[in-house]
């Protein structure tokens, strides 16, 4: 095990995420530069097509980020003014902004304590006479149960949006975020588990539904920049509804297509690290480690750690600890109703495990670019700004302590 304490002659810093890139990734801009599509080109085109067989869809549509996914998402399904969206406040504030933006109001529901993913039965009781849609978050990469909001989205005759941004390559009952039919939306940020920069893209298996979706992200503009490129005869575009500029380039896209060949591996490199954090942590008090319900297997797009007792009073102290000796964290997940931004319009019920996550979970480094070394280290760093939090750190209480994945049953 390593030493967690940096020192002139070991300045260790381990990053909480960080891109894979190498000679494929650069090729793959060159070539693109040198093509002279550096704006929506036949890149684009080609990486929809493969990001589409790669999580099970007939249609992926690229966009400038999964923010922006969202929203024309949202926007596509008719979501608008009056309309009310469930979403957990659980989650990146962008879920919940991008209702706002759409111009319906978010209601937030409170998540499961152990997975932190949106919980069915508070889902449901959130549901008014003016709810269009549920915006269901696979969070960090961990597949909600799609199985249950599937039927009661069908139920209550409202459509169902994921938010896969952490998700791609993540699995419920053996098929791939992205495989339902629903809306699906991903990103492609660097703390991703593909990296082009900025991006997105929306899985659909409704081919009209992705047309228009590529003309919405164009101006609304009815053929596409390739498609006049193309033609033997003189094209005139007409613009049939107000659209917006959500393009991404094929510079992203050439960066997305190199990157999509290394998803296996990147893949298998996460899993790897979070079984190393799990068999190591396993039986550290004041730990609770991440928990995956039957039948989702998730990415590892981030490692979650839930603090209890009195090192959960004192979370803030424990990353300080942590930073000290280079080693990168964040804050667990944030709840966005306490910020400034919806704490005024918040509707919905008590968020009462929403809120003791947000004080009580950090994230530790998790990225296909650690050393077994690295996460050596990063397990010693923690113990250590454990002991310095709160010493001697009790016993977890009864009950509280989730099955670890990944660790030796």
């Amino acid at each position: 095990m390593s030493t967690a304490t940096p020192s002139p002659e070991n300045p260790r810093r381990i990053a909480l995420a960080k891109p894979s890139f190498d000679e494929s990734e650069e090729a793959a801009v060159l070539e693109a530069i040198r093509s002279g599509w550096v704006t929506q080109g036949p890149r684009v085109a080609e990486f929809e097509q493969s990001f589409a067989r790669a999580v099970g869809a007939c249609e992926a549509v690229a966009t400038t980020s999964c923010t922006t996914a969202l929203f024309l998402s949202l926007h596509a399904l008719g979501v608008g003014r009056d309309d009310e969206v469930v979403v957990p406040s659980l989650s990146f504030i962008a879920s919940a902004n991008v209702i706002a933006q759409a111009g319906a109001a978010p209601v937030f529901a409170d998540v499961d304590p152990r997975s932190y993913n949106l919980d069915p039965r508070a889902a449901e009781a959130a549901i008014t006479p003016r709810t269009r849609a549920i915006l269901l978050v696979h969070q960090l990469g961990l597949p909600a149960d799609l199985d249950r909001f599937a039927a009661l989205a069908r139920d209550r005759g409202i459509a169902l949006v994921e938010d896969a941004a952490c998700a791609v390559g993540a699995q419920h009952g053996g098929r791939p975020i992205g495989s339902s039919g629903n809306l699906v939306c991903f990103s492609f940020h660097p703390r991703k588990v593909l990296v082009t920069g900025e991006g997105g893209m929306i899985a659909t298996n409704d081919s009209a539904l992705a047309q228009r979706l590529r003309r919405l992200r164009h101006h609304g503009m009815s053929i596409s920049d390739v498609e006049r490129h193309r033609a033997e005869f003189v094209l005139h575009e007409r613009y049939d509804e107000v659209g917006f500029n959500l393009r991404l380039s094929d510079v992203h896209a050439a960066l997305g297509l190199a990157q999509l060949a290394k998803l296996p591996r990147l893949l298998a490199r996460r899993r790897a690290v979070a079984a190393r954090y799990a068999e190591a942590l396993s039986s550290t008090h004041g730990l609770v480690l991440p928990h995956a319900p039957e039948r989702a297997l998730p990415n590892f797009q981030s490692y979650i750690v839930r603090l209890c007792g009195g090192a959960a009073a004192q979370r803030d102290r424990v990353m300080e600890g942590l930073l000290r000796r280079g080693v990168a964290t964040r804050r667990g997940l944030m709840a966005s109703h306490l910020e400034p931004a919806h704490r005024d319009t918040q509707r919905g019920g008590p968020l009462p495990h929403t809120e003791a996550a947000a004080r009580e979970t950090l994230l530790l480094p998790c990225h296909a670019e650690l050393s077994d070394d690295d996460v050596d280290y990063v397990v010693a760093s923690l113990r250590e700004a454990l002991a310095e939090a709160v010493a001697p750190i009790g016993s977890v209480r009864e009950g509280e302590k989730s099955e670890a994945l990944g660790a030796p049953r």
